[in-house]
């Protein structure tokens, strides 16, 4: 009995010791934030809570002041399941201790890893880790500013090329060979004479002594004949 009445005992002391011990785990991660610096002295600090199933993790940072400009202020909001990895379960604040480690190695915080995978949870799939929610402000990658007017005037002027205009060659008319009219009334048409030379028209006087000796030494049916023949050696 008195066995019994010892095991019993120490049973319910080491779950009352893992109770609280449990608790202060929780109540120390959900309660006192983690804080850490960047890589360009950016203050941050991580603030976990509950939205469902899901645990939410803020990390807000503010930059050191430059001068009398402020510095710059931003934030970023993960979301996951970790508490699907055991090692989790048993020392949440670890967990968020070693994505600690990774942020403060950035300039940026937020400007990481969009898939948080500590050591302890490494092997779980993304499900049970903490992935990047939203940000801001937002970054953007900036547009490339549009040359203004006056460097657009001090830019050489490219002479363009033109290339010269070609003129279609005109076609040479082709002759086409007058095809003869039939029919009636019809008459062939006469070969235009080649331009040869003048025989100079004999004269009356040459003509009537060509006549002469015609009618002398040539027949009376060639006397015309002899006539022209006569005058056109004599001219």
């Amino acid at each position: 009995i008195c066995v019994c009445v010892c095991v019993c005992v120490c049973a319910r002391a080491y779950i009352s010791i893992s109770i609280y011990l449990y608790l202060y785990q929780q109540r120390s991660i959900w309660d006192e934030p983690i804080q850490f610096s960047t890589k360009t002295k950016d203050a941050c600090t991580m603030v976990v809570s509950g939205a469902g199933d899901y645990t939410r993790l803020r990390v807000s940072c503010k930059g050191p002041s430059q001068g009398q400009n402020p510095g710059r202020s931003y934030y970023c909001d993960f979301q996951g399941k970790p508490n699907l990895c055991r090692a989790y379960n048993l020392n949440p604040r670890h967990y968020f201790t070693q994505m600690m480690w990774e942020m403060r190695k950035l300039s940026h915080a937020c400007q990481g890893p969009k898939v948080y995978r500590p050591q302890m949870c490494k092997k779980y799939p993304d499900e049970a880790q903490m992935t990047f929610l939203a940000a801001w402000p937002k970054t953007t990658t900036p547009k490339p500013s549009r040359p203004s007017q006056s460097q657009e005037q001090r830019r050489p002027v490219v002479p363009v090329q033109t290339k010269p205009v070609t003129t279609p060659k005109s076609a040479k008319p082709q002759h086409q060979p007058v095809k003869p009219q039939t029919g009636r009334g019809s008459q062939p048409r006469k070969p235009t004479p080649k331009p040869g030379k003048t025989t100079p028209r004999p004269t009356d006087h040459s003509q009537s002594k060509a006549s002469r000796l015609a009618s002398e030494y040539c027949w009376r049916s060639f006397h015309g004949i002899c006539t022209y023949f006569i005058s056109w050696f004599q001219n």
